[in-house]
């Protein structure tokens, strides 16, 4: 595992385990199990509605709180809560969160921007991130903000490389973490041959060669997994590194694929859904 340094001095692990649509008891043992095989960072959000298991799962490691990097998300409902950061600090059971996102450009998300502007000051958050805020969302963001994120989280993976989007936030010294890095399980991306002859070579897997890429493009990456030899795995990748050449053959499978669509019929009924924040198991 390496670190990045972050716009505001903060250090942040490159590579941490994601419990997107893990059920409750999944994601309490999932980031037990990260924990114990050496991750420090791990990725949730109020819309996954398992905050109050990863809480648990982190209490049974035993960890200290300060050695995890703990990354949540507020839903465009509560953008406007006042009380909602505070209700996330209770479910997790924490005393500050590491990096707390907006999950998406829904709602009023200037207004729950401010709110994270102003748990940053207070100290209950370490570092400021929004999520899915591609494009003119970011651009509004970075016009309007009195603090810069310092974090993106966004769809990547080597065939779609967020190139546009990295123009703007290197400029600001954001940084990008990954999801759906392995290409939402595709079987092309995985299968291709550049990473079948590089698990060869590295005696790796490819999507081990897929996740060593993304921390070597300077990517934040957050694997997902309920399987605790996947999780191992996805974490075994630094005991090896691309050369630039094999970053360059890589680089060309770039196709500005897709594999999340968000519509303005979604991005409206986000401001409306209410996950199960309160009574989660």
């Amino acid at each position: 595992m390496e670190y990045l340094k972050l716009n505001n001095g903060v250090e942040i692990p490159n590579i941490g385990i994601g419990v997107f649509t893990l059920s409750p008891n999944e994601a309490e043992e999932s980031v037990y199990n990260a924990l114990q095989y050496g991750y420090k960072l791990i990725d949730t959000a109020n819309a996954y509605e398992n905050e109050k298991a990863v809480g648990r799962g982190m209490k049974k490691s035993k960890i200290a709180r300060e050695k995890i990097f703990l990354s949540t998300k507020l839903w465009p409902s509560v953008y406007e809560d006042e009380s909602a950061i505070n209700k996330t600090l209770e479910r997790l059971d924490v005393d500050y969160i590491d990096l707390l996102f907006l999950h998406q450009p829904a709602g009023n998300y200037m207004f729950g921007y401010r709110q994270l502007e102003k748990a940053y000051k207070n100290e209950k958050i370490k570092a400021i991130g929004v999520s899915n805020f591609e494009g003119k969302y970011i651009q509004e963001v970075l016009a309007n903000c009195e603090i810069k994120p310092q974090v993106i989280q966004a769809e990547v993976h080597p065939y779609f490389t967020q190139s546009q989007l990295r123009k703007i936030i290197d400029a600001e010294d954001i940084k990008l973490m990954s999801w759906y890095p392995l290409g939402h399980g595709d079987k092309n991306l995985i299968n291709e041959s550049v990473f079948k002859d590089l698990a060869e070579k590295y005696n790796k897997t490819p999507a081990q060669i897929i996740l060593r890429w993304h921390t070597q493009m300077g990517f934040i990456v957050i694997p997902g997994s309920k399987n605790p030899v996947h999780i191992r795995d996805n974490f075994d990748i630094f005991d090896f590194e691309l050369t630039a050449d094999e970053m360059a053959q890589i680089a060309k499978l770039d196709k500005d694929k897709r594999y999340y669509h968000r519509t303005d019929e979604a991005l409206a009924g986000f401001a409306n859904w209410m996950p199960n924040l309160d009574n989660q198991e």
